[in-house]
């Protein structure tokens, strides 16, 4: 054992500490087995010390999220929770405990150095995930509420500090202060980002906004921040501060001309469909790294260079995608939880109360910066007439702290900018912050509900006769467009009955925090440049007919049901059609399932804005043009009722065939006197009696079917006859016909004769077409 000369008084105290230390280093142990008195001693190793100092953060973690997710409690909040029972507060003042866990040696020092690597890598990260451009190309309201929500709780902050301010005051107080009011006026990107995801808002209006404006906040407070630190070195020498100014400036310019090109130039060498080599992305990390090391050397933390890289990044596929998908899991998983909760484990509570005026002061600048930036974000966002209930949430947003806010303040703590009882005092606000805030967001802004009073019942059948029809048409891939643009053909439009295409184009969201709405009127978008040439061409054939208007929604495949259904309810729309997860191929065997798609189609069927119809492409060959023989399958019920309707305007085209299928459990069913079977027979009339308008070419027959299986046998004999069949879904419905069939259904988002439909056993060559009518009880589950 080696004593080390006792280092000078410290900055906020005037004790010394005596550090003692095993050389060499004592990494691997030999187990309980090497000293059986003292199974402890085990822990005098580094490497298991620092294992069950992770496994003891990970348990109680996930043990305080699992009691307090019902109540909304975010996951962020979870892990100070987990550090104020780790630290001073609770366990940490038991003395056996914290001795075997935490002070051995460099007991907290090993566990904080890998959660501060591990954070520095979170920060490149969130860095490659923010759209540099949306903080350039972002709207007028969105600029103004980023530069307002952090220029007046700043200004506010600076008028307080003046009012505390008191004569001789040291420079040490002077700067804890101003660096104090300045973090508690950012609003920060990353922190806005992992909020409006775990609240499930991120692709809302609302989210949109408040992600742009964090964007513009983020980058101003990151000047503010920088200004200040450079104004304190100018006091010292103006030299040094202009030496200072100009490295950090030919470091943002190597970074953004000379690594940022190198990025390119390694997607541009990636094969479209390929994925990114493991030695490029390992040159990427390492130049993150590098970046890290300048910043620290360079007297400022480690933790600014990997986030200037990652801005450099080129957002999206292929590369930015990578490196979040390579690394988030494990970074977000492990390194994060351990740097909050070591964090807030150096709260002490014993000191926090210590001093009445700094308490004061911090109580004081903390309100009244959150006031300011409160009040004047509603005002901000009130400028276009937002519901006052929205208003209040959004600004609660835009003033939600979280884990950048704790690494600013733990850096000036340990660099001694900031005493221990500022520190703690500012930890245990964003610990309230990050718990309350959160929990009245959801209170006050709930889009499920919002959607729901804003619903009206849209369907085919509420139509009137010469209306126009308004169809929201989703794709995700480009093979989904050929069967939606044939079934959207032979939806006969006419000069009294316009149809107006709303094309969808949905992306799932890869290496970005931001979710993109595009209006390809407006602009355009490379990934969807194949979709919108097809839908154009559509239109041209379709002239003074059909109007077409094209979107692309880059959003998380959980919430892209947001779009599907904001989209619906602004344009009004009364179908949307759905691609099924299913793409056969030419033998007639599954080629491709893709489960997200099939998530995101359920979600939409279980709150539809409007009626809903999934396709179903099973063709081997294209349709023809010139001639179309469509089966309609007809059982009873809301949703045959609207699949009939749909049916009979296809059939105001010449080139349609159309055949008229009832499946009937009895011939004596016109005399049963139900609603549903009424409404079926009045749909019907028309129909039978071959009085159906403008000379349309329908046939109509009946069959009988007294079991499930009789009506699959039937099903399957007319499979092959026709090139579209049209069914509905029957949500809800229970009849003879289908009797037993819901047992071995695989797909219920089909229903039981469009799952029939879609089965590998069946020898189908038509697009199947599968229909659920708009129903507000449906809605409101």
């Amino acid at each position: 054992m080696t004593e080390a000369p006792a280092p000078a008084p410290l900055p906020n105290g005037n004790g010394t500490v005596e550090i003692c230390f095993t050389s060499p280093a004592k990494v691997n142990s030999f187990g309980v087995l090497e000293n059986p008195a003292s199974p402890s001693e085990m822990f005098t190793y580094s490497l298991p010390l620092l294992e069950i100092q992770m496994l003891l953060v990970f348990s109680i973690t996930h043990i305080i999220y699992a009691i307090l997710k019902p109540f909304g409690v975010t996951f962020f909040a979870s892990q100070m929770f987990a550090g104020m029972i780790l630290g001073p507060a609770m366990l940490g003042s038991v003395e056996g405990f914290y001795d075997t866990f935490f002070t051995q040696e460099l007991g907290l020092e090993t566990v904080d150095t890998a959660a501060l690597f591990g954070f520095g890598i979170f920060l490149f990260l969130m860095g490659v995930k923010m759209d540099l451009k949306m903080a350039f190309t972002t709207t007028r309201r969105a600029t103004v509420i980023g530069i307002v929500s952090i220029l007046s709780p700043f200004v506010v902050g600076l008028t307080v500090y003046g009012a505390y301010e008191v004569p001789n005051q040291s420079t040490n107080l002077k700067v804890e202060r101003l660096m104090g009011i300045t973090i508690e006026s950012l609003t920060a990107f990353s922190v806005v980002a992992c909020l409006l995801s775990e609240l499930k808002i991120l692709n809302s209006e609302m989210g949109r906004l408040a992600l742009s404006s964090a964007a513009i906040s983020d980058l101003t407070s990151l000047f503010l921040v920088y200004t200040i630190a450079l104004a304190e070195a100018w006091s010292v020498s103006p030299l040094f501060a202009l030496l200072h100014a100009g490295i950090m400036t030919l470091f943002i310019l190597v970074v953004f001309l000379v690594f940022r090109p190198l990025m390119f130039w390694i997607i541009n060498e990636t094969p479209q469909g390929r994925p990114i080599k493991n030695a490029h992305i390992a040159l990427v990390m390492m130049l993150a790294l590098v970046c890290g090391l300048f910043t620290h050397w360079h007297n400022k933390s480690a933790l600014y260079g990997p986030f200037i890289f990652g801005l450099a990044v080129p957002d999206g596929p292929p590369l930015g995608s990578a490196l979040v998908e390579i690394f988030e899991c494990f970074v977000n998983g492990v390194f994060l939880p351990i740097y909050v909760t070591t964090c807030t484990m150096r709260v002490k509570p014993n000191v926090m109360f210590a001093d009445p005026t700094t308490i004061e002061v911090c109580i004081v600048f903390t309100v009244s910066t959150f006031l300011a930036k409160f009040i004047s974000c509603s005002i901000a966002s009130s400028w276009r007439m937002m519901p006052l209930k929205e208003s209040l949430a959004f600004s609660l947003i835009m003033c939600s702290k979280g884990v950048v806010e704790l690494s600013y303040f733990s850096s000036f703590r340990d660099t001694g900018i900031m005493s221990d009882v500022v520190f703690s005092l500012l930890n245990l606000g964003i610990l309230i912050n990050a718990t309350i805030f959160p929990v009245l967001v959801k209170l006050l802004y709930d889009p499920v509900s919002r959607k729901e009073v804003a619903c009206q019942k849209r369907s085919l059948m509420q139509l009137k006769p010469d209306s126009e029809l308004r169809i929201l048409a989703c794709i995700h891939a480009p093979e989904h467009v050929p069967a939606l643009i044939d079934v959207l053909d032979i939806i006969c439009p006419t000069k009294e009955s316009h149809n107006v295409v709303y094309a969808l184009h949905l992306i799932e969201l890869a290496g970005r925090d931001s979710p993109v709405f595009i209006a390809h009127n407006e602009n355009k978008s490379a990934d969807s440049f194949e979709n919108i040439i097809a839908f154009n061409r559509y239109e041209q054939n379709n002239q003074g007919l059909v109007k077409v208007n094209t979107f692309t929604a880059i959003s998380p495949s959980k919430l892209m049901q947001e779009d599907i259904c904001s989209l619906a309810l602004n344009k009004q729309t009364s179908l949307v059609f759905l691609p099924f997860h299913r793409k056969w191929s030419l033998d007639g065997s599954v080629e491709v399932e893709n489960n997200v798609m099939r998530n995101l189609n359920c979600t939409v069927l279980d709150r539809p804005p409007c009626s809903v119809g999934i396709l179903v492409d099973r063709r081997r060959k294209p349709l023809k043009s010139s001639s179309y023989s469509i089966g309609m399958l007809f059982l009873g019920g809301k949703d045959d009722r609207e699949a009939l309707t749909l049916a009979k305007r296809m059939a105001h085209d010449r080139r349609v065939s159309m055949t008229v299928i009832r499946i009937s459990s009895s011939q004596g069913y016109d005399n049963v006197l139900d609603w549903d079977t009424m409404l079926d027979a009045e749909i019907l009339k028309d129909i039978k009696q071959n009085n159906v308008r403008n000379g349309c070419n329908i046939k109509y027959m009946e069959v009988i079917s007294k079991h499930g299986p009789q009506t699959a046998k039937i099903i399957r004999s007319l499979a092959g006859d026709y090139d579209v069949i049209i069914v509905g879904r029957r949500y809800g419905v229970e009849s003879v016909q289908t009797m037993g069939l819901s047992e071995w259904s695989e797909f219920p988002e089909l229903g039981v004769i469009g799952d029939i439909l879609s089965s590998t056993d069946l020898d189908c060559r038509a697009i199947v077409l599968v229909v659920q009518q708009h129903h507000v009880e449906v809605n409101r589950q």
